[in-house]
């Protein structure tokens, strides 16, 4: 294991720290999907800035813009002003990604991440319904602020809040009770049921694929259901694509695949296209009733990542190129997988869509086990699930096939050490 002065990060930076204590080096630079310490050794990235990096990183085609922009002078911090950027930004989006698939969405600046978006999604909602109550799942996870920790199921991060979390009532994730019972079945008896104690809530809050609850994947069948019984009952939908969209699941939107068209969608991570903070929440035209400046954030505005979302969407999503490689890739990873549980029958499982990918251990430390193996061989993945028992890729959706089956092969030795 390459050894690293760790010094001022240990006596200078937080405890709250956590990747760094998996992955003890100093990285320095990056390129595609590699990531070199200082000391000159490359690291193969399966994680991708968790979900940030869907293009890699500095992707050359969004550097060059970037770069062009900065030494212009383009405008960097712009609040809600109209910019040239955001306008350019706003047409592609509409033209690459909302008109193809017969959305009309307004399109709302939140503060830059994940968790700002989420945020704006349950405060709309409220203000739409006047109902207060918002409805999550179980193993679910939207973010660390407040609000978006209260629909969040993991105890430890709901912990850290301090204060009771209310106004949020978790349901059975798709599968959550092996399908042992039938689905929906105590959320419509509770919702119907005038003595039940449960306020009709505002909306319901939902991942496709929950990739910190352990890369759960909802079936399309069951997220019809899920949208159809919000529509029957004047609840709005909202989906949580801050990491599962921008092609990580195939489709731009992850809920494609089921046909849905939720009332509000959030995102983040990849669609600033080059890692550069960036947040939108798309919701229905007639549910647009912020009054100015209602919600708000400084870093909304951040116009170099309008640069690089707009060239990630005109180079990537144009045609269905990297929606059919990431299927491609996915189903090389399933492969792999599926070989690896048929080797340890019993003590190893797989799940996933597209390029987000689990392998899941009966014994949950051995997850972490191999992770710290393959950190060692020179690859970078991540644990999720309430209890760390699923070994999660997110690899770039530009990474190549020797590169995939590099890594696969790093993370099939470090099964086999750890299983055998």
């Amino acid at each position: 294991m390459t050894n690293f002065d760790t010094n001022i990060f240990e006596s200078l930076e937080s405890e709250v720290r956590s990747y760094s204590r998996g992955w003890p080096a100093v990285f320095e630079s990056a390129s595609g999907s590699w990531i070199r310490d200082e000391n000159g050794r490359d690291y193969l990235d399966f994680f991708a800035g968790a979900g940030s990096l869907n293009y890699g990183h500095n992707n050359p085609v969004l550097k060059s813009a970037l770069v062009d922009y900065i030494v212009g002078d383009g405008i960097t911090h712009g609040l809600d002003m109209s910019t040239v950027a955001k306008r350019d930004l706003l047409e592609t989006f509409q033209d690459k990604i909302l008109k193809p698939r017969g959305l009309d969405y307004k399109v709302q600046f939140p503060g830059p991440t994940g968790t700002n978006t989420v945020e704006a999604a349950l405060k709309l909602a409220r203000k739409v319904t006047g109902r207060s109550s918002i409805i999550n799942f179980t193993n679910a996870f939207h973010g660390m602020t407040l609000g978006a920790l209260s629909v969040t199921g993991n105890s430890m991060k709901r912990a850290g809040a301090g204060i009771p979390l209310v106004h949020a009532t978790p349901m059975p994730f798709d599968n959550y009770f092996d399908g042992v019972t039938e689905d929906f079945h105590w959320f419509r008896r509770v919702l119907d049921d005038s003595g039940s104690g449960l306020n009709r809530p505002a909306a319901v809050i939902v991942e496709t694929v929950q990739g910190e609850g352990g890369v759960n994947v909802a079936r399309p069948e069951w997220l019809r259901a899920l949208a159809d019984l919000c529509a029957e009952r004047e609840i709005l939908l909202i989906v949580d694509d801050v990491q599962m969209g921008c092609g990580r699941t195939g489709p731009f939107f992850s809920f494609e695949i089921a046909g849905i068209t939720p009332d509000i969608v959030c995102l983040s991570k990849s669609i600033g296209g080059y890692g550069l903070p960036m947040a939108l929440t798309l919701f229905k035209r007639e549910l647009d009733v912020w009054g100015p400046g209602e919600h708000n954030g400084t870093f909304r505005g951040n116009n170099p990542s309008f640069v690089t979302s707009k060239v990630a969407l005109d180079h990537y999503w144009s045609d269905d190129a990297l929606h059919k490689s990431t299927l491609a890739k996915g189903d090389k990873i399933h492969q792999a997988f599926t070989e690896l549980a048929n080797q340890f029958d019993g003590s190893v499982s797989t799940r996933g869509r597209g390029l987000v990918q689990g392998l899941v251990f009966d014994e949950p430390e051995n997850a972490g086990k191999v992770c710290a193996l393959a950190f060692d061989e020179g690859l970078l993945a991540e644990t999720s699930g309430p209890s760390d028992e699923v070994v999660k890729l997110l690899p770039a959706l530009t990474i190549t096939d020797e590169e995939l089956n590099h890594g696969l092969a790093i993370l099939a030795d470090a099964t086999g050490k750890v299983c055998s």
